[in-house]
């Protein structure tokens, strides 16, 4: 079997490739390609691999827009550091999506399911399934909370998504921030925010920060490809972007 790997990190690259052989050493990566532009001469030019191992980030710009130019028939496992691109990946002929850091287990189960679907009938089949669940999905796409009912001494306040410039956790607790540096603890964790929030209007930057838009005032290129920024109300910690999500936050922040 002829794999194909779409990676702009090159350390990322190595592992996947190394993790590929370890877990079926039938499997050939005949290349890894770095950009959408190095995969579009790629595929000019060359018979379309069995199984192609993607990225959704890279360096100019999301690896839908290949799949979206190009016909290719080829089966797909999407790598990506965020999950935001799950439906998406789904169409776009993906048998997988697998969440970095990837594991072991998760790689060896996504190439068995490229190995049970094989036979032409199977994905068409598989293909089938998938688009029946998107179709389920709602057209008008999911409701995001608008509003957070806090509570301020003895009374509740609502607070409008217009209001919160970001939130933010330490020591187990998360913290919403007015844009007039209000401040409440409210009983939900990020990650639960990060699905209830719209995503046009909020980023997880890190581990312990979600911003909105409007709280975002200055980026600073920093050391190794990740970003500073300067956010108001101003917050007590220095806030880094890594240099993973540095290019969904700036596709973020031009809209």
């Amino acid at each position: 079997m002829k794999a194909l790997i779409i990676e702009d990190e090159y350390p990322a690259a190595e592992r996947l490739t190394k993790m590929i052989q370890k877990t079926d050493s039938s499997i050939e990566v005949l290349e890894v390609l770095e950009s959408i532009e190095a995969a579009k001469r790629w595929f000019s030019s060359h018979e379309a691999p069995d199984l192609i191992f993607s990225d959704i980030q890279l360096s100019d710009g999301l690896s839908f827009v290949i799949f979206d130019e190009i016909p290719i028939n080829s089966p797909i496992i999407f790598t990506t550091s965020y999950d935001e691109y799950a439906i998406k990946a789904f169409k776009v002929k993906s048998i997988d999506y697998l969440l970095k850091p990837i594991k072991p287990q998760e790689l060896s189960a996504a190439i068995e399911k490229y190995r049970a679907l094989t036979g032409a009938n199977a994905l068409h089949d598989y293909g089938q399934k998938i688009q029946s669940l998107l179709d389920i999905i709602p057209s008008a796409g999911r409701k995001y909370k608008n509003r957070f009912l806090v509570k301020q001494h003895d009374q509740f306040v609502p607070i409008h998504r217009h209001e919160i410039a970001y939130f933010f956790t330490a020591n187990e607790m998360v913290c919403l921030i007015c844009n007039d540096n209000r401040q409440f603890l409210i009983d939900y964790t990020l990650e639960e925010l990060e699905k209830m929030l719209d995503p046009s209007h909020f980023f997880r930057l890190n581990r312990q920060f979600i911003a909105a838009l409007s709280a975002v005032k200055k980026i600073h290129a920093y050391f190794n490809g990740k970003l500073k920024l300067d956010l108001h109300p101003e917050p007590l910690h220095e806030i880094l972007v890594s240099r993973e999500k540095a290019s969904s936050f700036k596709d973020w922040i031009e809209g």
